[in-house]
């Protein structure tokens, strides 16, 4: 659809990127998935939103200028857990991060 009214190849896959994680992003907002949200998914996210990421073993630890805390990540099979998507749920709406009106 975009495609056939004019949009690069390049701009319509960055929109539908976006688009993904603008979903992911309103799902955690919302809070009704937090067992259901993928663990790579929540990583993309994060550094789509600025952060990054250093990998220590199983941990994986994200920082972003201007974010007092820091997020740290460790995988339950292949979903986050879940107080760990209710903390990233708490750093985007407290930063206002990824235009979290939700």
């Amino acid at each position: 659809m975009l495609r056939s009214a004019g949009f690069e190849s390049a701009t319509y896959d960055r929109l539908v990127h976006v688009g993904r994680f603008d979903e992911l992003r309103l799902r955690i907002l919302h809070g009704r998935s937090d067992a259901n949200i993928d663990f790579d998914e929540l990583r993309q996210l994060l550094g789509w939103l600025g952060f990054e990421e250093r990998i220590r073993g199983s941990h994986h630890v994200f920082r972003r200028s201007g974010v007092r805390e820091l997020i740290n990540l460790q995988r339950e099979g292949n979903k986050a857990k879940v107080y760990q998507v209710r903390q990233v749920r708490q750093a985007i709406l407290r930063y206002g991060l990824g235009g979290a009106e939700g």
